[in-house]
């Protein structure tokens, strides 16, 4: 099994499964503001991490057509009531359908809250990303998860998750021996490493056994990999194929080379007599 086909085995076998949302997909309600004049990311580190981000969580879950991503829109979770809205850097929803992109994401209307939340700290919202937003996803809004990670090498790394318990309760997500967090909703790992050509602390995803969940940047090279094997591989082929038909010319010339000295000797021998 190739690289690929053995990712999109996993892929399947890893999905997380749930009910479909009795609500509809709603792309925008008058009256609830879809846009302010705040910028989509603090600094190019936070822009570089959100955006590799979604892109490997929007091209996992793209098999799924009930799986919708959103990126910094407003989430607006109490209708008629418009003070009532956050606006995450990364939030997933489970039971909606993926399109049609929304402008904002109503929760009554769609029928489904975002099951996990994702910010990258700031300077502006770090405290509130640690206090005040625990509460707001995971009691107001409804989340299950919500996870928190600093994208600045230059400042201490801080990665760090909660989860409501079936009774309720708000419980911090306890990392593994390497400081990793499991996402239970997701079913994935959450790992951070250091580029050290951006100089950014990249949070990645990764499948239950460890599987790196890769960029579109590492997909192409991954593809243009395999596309080189296979050219390799049929280049390899093509020399053997030519060897073994010049060693058969050979043969058959040594051959008619035999049976013509053969020839030969025996109208040696005939004329001798």
């Amino acid at each position: 099994m190739d690289t690929l086909n053995d990712f999109e085995f996993k892929q399947k076998k890893y999905m997380p499964v749930f009910p479909k949302a009795i609500g509809k997909p709603t792309i925008y309600i008058e009256g609830y503001p879809c846009e302010d004049d705040e910028p989509m990311a603090a600094t190019e580190f936070h822009g570089l991490q959100i955006n590799i981000f979604f892109d490997q969580l929007f091209r996992y879950f793209s098999v799924h057509e009930h799986i919708h991503i959103g990126v910094d829109n407003f989430i607006y979770y109490e209708k008629g009531d418009i003070t009532k809205c956050v606006a995450p850097d990364i939030f997933v929803v489970f039971g909606v359908d993926k399109y049609p992109l929304r402008r904002s994401f109503y929760t009554w209307s769609e029928g489904a809250a975002p099951v996990t939340v994702f910010e990258f700290l700031s300077d502006t919202t770090a405290d509130k990303d640690r206090h005040e937003k625990v509460q707001v996803y995971l009691k107001d809004m409804g989340a299950r998860e919500y996870f928190i990670h600093q994208p600045e090498m230059d400042k201490p790394a801080e990665f760090r998750g909660w989860q409501r318990s079936p009774s309720g309760d708000i419980v911090e997500i306890e990392p593994d021996a390497e400081g990793g967090l499991f996402s239970e909703v997701l079913n994935l790992w959450l790992r951070w490493e250091n580029d050290q050509t951006t100089h950014v602390r990249l949070m990645r995803p990764y499948l239950p056994d460890g599987t790196p969940i890769t960029t579109s940047m590492e997909i192409k090279h991954l593809l243009e990999q395999e596309k080189t094997l296979r050219e390799e591989e049929q280049h390899r082929r093509e020399e053997e194929q030519y060897r073994r038909e010049e060693a058969e010319a050979k043969a058959n010339e040594l051959e008619a080379e035999v049976e013509r000295l053969r020839a030969q000797i025996a109208n040696t021998n005939n004329e001798s007599k």
